[in-house]
């Protein structure tokens, strides 16, 4: 078993292909919380783009087999505990601030996004560069399986974000799927939300001047579990959502 730095392990070879050196170093991480069910099916979507990616698994302290399954496709970086969403996606931020990435992208582990969508999001970059691009549902239709509540609390948000930050043409805050360039690896490798992280990531960047673009993407059903902000969560979800996002308004930047 080698040891990939970071309490990484790579017990099998990888049949994600090895960038060019010329090309940018793009990664893309892959958070995880007991997915062994589906993400050895993401890593084969991931090798089947035929891209020049490093992927990175997140395990969550999961319980299940996720980090058994994943090592055999991809470095995987095992949390003692369950650090929640933030904290994967952060540990997967610093990884690339230190190996020196170039992009950076949140790829879930549950199925969810296409990795076909990582080129669409890097033409978007290439055409108008921005420090975030986000993957939205929302620009051209209403998402995947997207309820009343749920839109309705997005909007909310969407509003939040927009007048208090001057966030423009955001209309997807709570996608997950998201290009960060070095600037965005950067302040994010220093801090990063573990409440809300999605919506909360992109007020804080906005108050520090971060640019933030969007671009529409599709997005499947989950191949296995629950979303965590169905149904009368939704609503709680989104009231404490507007809270932080208010107070990160309210607080200077960092």
């Amino acid at each position: 078993m080698a040891d990939m730095g970071m309490g990484l392990t790579d017990t099998c070879s990888s049949d994600v292909a090895a960038p060019h050196a010329a090309a940018p170093r793009i990664l893309l991480i892959i958070p995880c919380f007991n997915e062994e069910a589906s993400i050895g099916g993401v890593l084969s979507e991931i090798a089947a783009t035929g891209r020049h990616y490093h992927t990175l698994v997140v395990d969550d302290g999961s319980s299940d087999a996720t980090s058994a399954v994943a090592s055999c496709r991809s470095p995987v970086a095992r949390l003692a505990q369950n650090l929640g969403i933030g904290g994967a996606v952060q540990t997967g931020i610093k990884y690339a601030a230190r190996q020196d990435f170039d992009f950076c992208v949140q790829i879930d582990g549950d199925g969810q996004h296409d990795p076909r969508a990582v080129e669409t999001l890097l033409n978007a970059y290439r055409m108008q560069p921005a420090n975030i691009t986000i993957g939205s549902r929302f620009i051209e239709h209403e998402g995947f399986c997207s309820t009343r509540m749920r839109r309705a609390g997005i909007r909310l948000i969407v509003l939040a974000l927009n007048g208090l930050f001057g966030g423009g043409r955001i209309t997807d805050p709570t996608s997950g799927m998201r290009l960060l360039d070095r600037s965005a690896i950067a302040f994010f490798a220093k801090a990063y939300p573990t409440d809300f992280p999605e919506p909360i990531s992109l007020a804080w960047a906005l108050r520090a001047g971060l640019t933030v673009s969007e671009v529409p993407i599709e997005m499947r059903a989950r191949e296995t579990g629950v979303s965590s902000i169905d149904g009368l969560k939704s609503a709680s979800y989104m009231v404490r959502v507007l809270g932080y996002i208010l107070l990160a308004r309210l607080v200077r930047s960092r």
